[in-house]
């Protein structure tokens, strides 16, 4: 492996547990465990998995204008946020393309923002480009934080006898501090796999103690719980229709363009609005869309899209089997015409032109509480 890359304070638990380890984002992770993915992601479809993304960034934001300055960063209107409460919105560029999306979390003394682990530099170095004047103080407190992700219909169950917190009354997208095996948390209901669960954030040195504690108490009171490695962790994403960077968004795209509207307050002013409002008024020029096959096929990133005449309408940007929907499907970006549910189009793989549908997301979308 590349002695560049960086290690979270999991990997030997990893490597000694089966992870087939690469190289994701400047990062050495797992992909996967024994028995693959299809069961890893099935687990967290019944169960509970759990997810090391220490990889990932996260900041912080204090000071007066702290408020002020998220507000006009970040697309969403976070600054009607309550403390115990978090969003998501985007970065964008003042061309309206995406910098990088991010969960902004409003903390009793201070704000909480946590980034995509290929996009931590050019994000604080963003934010601190524009923090001149506006009395804030952002720290990149990534190093120190140790980021865990509980996620399933019984990752709740899991924790509650971990804990004096009842998180089960913690509201989606609420946060709290709560001390989880004896670890003081930031705990986040908040999650990428589309099941309920919750988000951990916690001092470094307490990685292993409290990864073991998990899963040890899962064994011990007989809930199926078992990582997940970075093959579920896209399959898991994408089913519920939620965006990766580097795939549905990425600096040659706008919200506008990805589905992501309604992460915009356009009645407030951001970096990127005028751009967006101007774009909203042309019309776009490509659009996101999922598809499945209706032959067979897998569709892999950077296939190209063609009307049923064999016209390039687009290309896709994710491609995969579905396990919950037990399907090839994928998001691409295609010309707005094409965008509309039950449309025909043709998917080429490996040289051969496979038949597809577009269809509505999110292609999963799992039962009420």
């Amino acid at each position: 492996m590349d002695e560049d890359l960086k290690r979270t304070r999991l990997y030997d638990w990893h490597a000694t547990h089966g992870g087939r380890m690469v190289p994701f984002a400047g990062w050495e992770l797992p992909v996967r465990y024994d028995p693959g993915v299809l069961e890893e992601h099935r687990l967290v479809r019944r169960s509970v998995g759990l997810f090391d993304i220490d990889h990932m960034g996260q900041f912080t934001v204090t000071g007066p204008g702290a408020a002020s300055f998220l507000q006009t960063m970040v697309t969403s209107d976070v600054a009607s946020l309550e403390v115990g409460q978090s969003r998501y919105g985007l970065l964008c560029r003042p061309t309206g393309r995406i910098v990088d999306d991010v969960f902004v979390y409003r903390r009793p003394a201070d704000w909480f923002v946590v980034v995509n682990a290929s996009n931590r530099a050019k994000d604080f170095s963003w934010l601190t480009d524009h923090a001149a004047g506006c009395q804030v103080v952002l720290s990149d407190v990534s190093d120190a934080t140790y980021m865990v992700a509980v996620q399933g219909p019984r990752a709740l169950e899991l924790l509650k006898p971990l804990t004096d917190v009842p998180l089960d009354t913690l509201p989606r997208f609420g946060a709290l501090t709560a001390r989880i095996a004896g670890v003081e948390a930031f705990v986040g209901r908040t999650g990428y796999t589309g099941e309920d669960g919750v988000e951990l954030f916690f001092s470094a040195d307490q990685a292993v103690h409290l990864w073991e504690t998990l899963l040890a108490s899962g064994q011990e009171r007989g809930i199926e719980v078992g990582p997940i490695g970075l093959g579920a962790r896209d399959s898991l994403r994408f089913e519920p229709g939620y965006s990766l960077y580097g795939h549905e968004i990425d600096e040659e795209t706008t919200p506008l363009e990805a589905g992501l509207g309604w992460a915009c307050a356009l009645d407030k002013d951001f970096v990127g609005r005028d751009a967006l409002l101007a774009q909203k008024a042309a019309g776009l020029t490509k659009k996101l869309v999922g598809f499945e096959l209706t032959e067979g096929g897998i569709p892999r990133e950077g296939c190209v899209v063609t009307a049923p005449d064999g016209t390039p309408v687009g290309r896709v940007v994710a491609g995969l089997y579905a396990p919950t929907l037990d399907k090839a499907c994928g998001h691409a970006f295609v010309s707005p015409e094409f965008s509309a549910p039950g449309t025909p189009l043709a998917i080429v793989i490996r040289d051969k032109p496979k038949t597809a549908v577009v269809v509505r997301r999110p292609l999963y979308k799992r039962s009420p509480l």
